[in-house]
């Protein structure tokens, strides 16, 4: 299992960082929208929608025409949109618990997840637009922010974050991933020029030290979030992972899971800055 999941995970690299170089926006829309079309067919399959292959191929077409023709107005307001949801409607959820299968909140419910992923997806592209290297900078984030809480988590966890949901998550693994968070993207302010051009950097340099920590702390916790909600959806649905499309990891949403509300948040925050 970890030599599958090892494997998997350089094949992935390889793919990032090979769409990245290329220097091509539609490389990354067209690679954007595989796996956007794959969580959706996830998405749909936890929330026991009928036909979810119909349901994936309906969101993949309005992506790519937001893809090819939004500007960028259309494109923070969608990510608003989705910052709003994650506040208001998603995180609520954890302490509220989710719809039954039946009825009209499931749907509704179905529906507000989908426009959640939709902002992720397109946030992709948004941050693109900037640089590789700077949608790589955010990313980074939230993938320091797992490993760190990982680590913290099984050498320090006591103290359970959301037993019902996910048992395996403590405070401890949750800070310990924050402060990794800070002190990678401190260390980050030092790149040299021409490497130096991240999110990050243009955090501390727009809204200064408090700013800068306030700004990836709440990244930080929108990225826990983000996590919970789809373990959430999970246990509801009975199912270990979103789906076994990534051998070793399980689906595209067990891996983006983190990303979905962090990405339309820095999007917004960049365009602040």
């Amino acid at each position: 299992m970890l030599k599958t999941r090892v494997i998997t995970a350089l094949v992935l690299i390889a793919i990032l960082v090979a769409i990245l170089s290329a220097n091509s926006f539609y490389a990354v829309v067209l690679a954007a929208g595989v796996f956007f079309a794959a969580a959706m067919w996830e998405s749909f399959r936890l929330f026991k929608v009928r036909f979810p292959l119909l349901g994936a191929a309906t969101w993949a077409a309005a992506f790519a025409f937001l893809a090819l023709r939004a500007v960028q107005t259309d494109i923070v307001l969608l990510c608003g949109i989705c910052t709003a949801i994650w506040a208001f409607r998603l995180t609520p959820s954890l302490a509220m618990g989710l719809p039954q299968f039946e009825g009209v909140g499931n749907r509704l419910f179905n529906g507000i997840y989908g426009i959640a992923i939709l902002g992720c997806f397109v946030a992709i592209l948004a941050l693109y637009k900037h640089s590789g290297l700077y949608l790589f900078s955010v990313m980074a984030i939230v993938w320091v922010a797992d490993i760190g809480a990982y680590f913290s988590g099984k050498a320090f966890g006591k103290h359970k974050l959301a037993p019902s949901i996910s048992p395996g998550k403590s405070w401890e693994g949750a800070i310990g991933g924050w402060f990794a968070v800070l002190m990678l993207a401190a260390s980050s302010l030092a790149l040299p020029l021409g490497l130096n051009d991240t999110f990050p950097v243009r955090l501390y340099a727009r809204f200064g030290l408090l700013g800068f920590v306030v700004a990836l702390s709440m990244i930080v916790a929108a990225s826990i979030v983000g996590d919970l909600v789809e373990s959430q959806l999970k246990r509801r649905a009975g199912m270990k992972d979103s789906s076994s499309l990534l051998p070793g990891h399980g689906g595209v949403l067990d891996r983006i899971d983190a990303l979905i509300p962090t990405l339309p948040l820095a999007v917004l925050l960049d365009f602040w800055m």
